[in-house]
């Protein structure tokens, strides 16, 4: 993990059996934060992985950094609807420099708190079209919980398999009021979980396809998109669409985590180079023509993390700077 960086897409302080740089999800301690979406459990389809080589920056991306004034030294955008409507928080997670919630509207002047009543730290990691959000919360203990507000209800969400882990992390929600994300068990081990928030049950997302699932993304179709270390060691992220599970890989990346997915099945996410640089990433066409597309904030020094994108194919994330800030920014087409 990096220089002041705290997490990738809704996590916060840990390691998750790979590296948590762009990898997202480091669970969050009340110490240090880190950061970083059902389908039912997919069928026995033929995986595959491909490494597709178009990769280039698309050059009609217009990049603005947006940091919360309470905070501009940490700032990590996390998801983004079809409104404009952004989710995020600010803090790096730090003694003294909690994690601390918001959603930010277009014109993009005035940043909304939105955090878990009585928590000690909140990352707001996603919201839909109705802008309900979900994220987690931590305790003074340094204990996880998912939420889901939803209608302006704040509810907490565990999995019951969670045991004497101490996990929860919802990373991801759709419109339907699913939402995706992973606990930690007590041997240190993360699965995906599916949770419908009407009913409160919890599905497996991706069992044994690999170890450490992480469910992050999830669509109004119901897709989902995460990672997994697979049983060579690597980090890869996965599609799972009509029940069928596709693995993929940034090409020649260490370590591919997607964060976020839209209707269109564009996946957004960060990738580790041979030399350790994180970096963001854009496939589009995933199950025909795949395009890759590496993202890099030009503001940036080597760290750009992509965590959310709309239907309209506006994106969000964070990037670290020459001071050694995380600055959040917004990417247009």
């Amino acid at each position: 993990m990096f220089a002041s960086l705290t997490s990738l897409k809704a996590a916060a302080v840990t390691t998750v059996a790979a590296s948590t740089i762009a990898l997202g999800l480091a669970p969050a301690t009340s110490s240090a934060a880190v950061t970083l979406r059902i389908a039912g459990p997919a069928v026995a389809a033929p995986a595959y992985r491909f490494e597709e080589m178009r990769r280039a920056q698309p050059d009609t991306l217009t990049f603005t950094t947006l940091d919360d004034p309470l905070d501009p030294t940490f700032n990590q955008l996390l998801g983004i609807n079809d409104n404009g409507v952004i989710s995020g928080y600010f803090g790096s997670g730090l003694a003294g420099h909690p994690n601390k919630g918001y959603l930010l509207p277009p014109p993009y002047t005035t940043y909304h708190n939105e955090n878990f009543p009585g928590s000690f730290q909140t990352q707001v990691t996603s919201l839909n079209n109705h802008k309900d959000t979900a994220g987690f919360w931590v305790d003074g203990k340094g204990s996880n919980f998912g939420f889901i507000e939803w209608n302006g209800v704040f509810t907490t969400y565990r999995d019951p398999k969670t045991g004497k882990g101490t996990v929860n992390q919802i990373l991801g929600i759709n419109d339907a009021g699913i939402a995706v994300g992973f606990y930690t068990d007590g041997n240190g081990n993360n699965h995906g979980f599916e949770v419908n928030q009407a009913t409160s049950v919890f599905t497996p997302v991706a069992e044994k396809r690999g170890s450490n699932v992480t469910a992050s993304g999830i669509n109004n179709n119901g897709d989902i998109t995460g990672f997994l270390t697979a049983g060579n060691g690597q980090v890869v992220g996965f599609l799972i669409k009509n029940g069928t599970f596709s693995e993929f890989i940034f090409p020649n990346s260490v370590a591919t985590t997607p964060f976020g997915i839209n209707a269109n099945d564009e996946i957004v996410g960060s990738y580790t180079d041979t030399n350790n640089l994180t970096h963001g990433f854009t496939l589009t066409n995933p199950l025909t023509n795949a395009h890759f597309s590496k993202i890099d904030d030009p503001n940036g020094i080597g760290t750009t993390v992509v965590n959310g994108v709309n239907d309209l194919g506006q994106l969000v994330g964070f990037y670290v700077d020459g001071a050694g800030n995380t600055d959040g920014f917004l990417a247009n087409k």
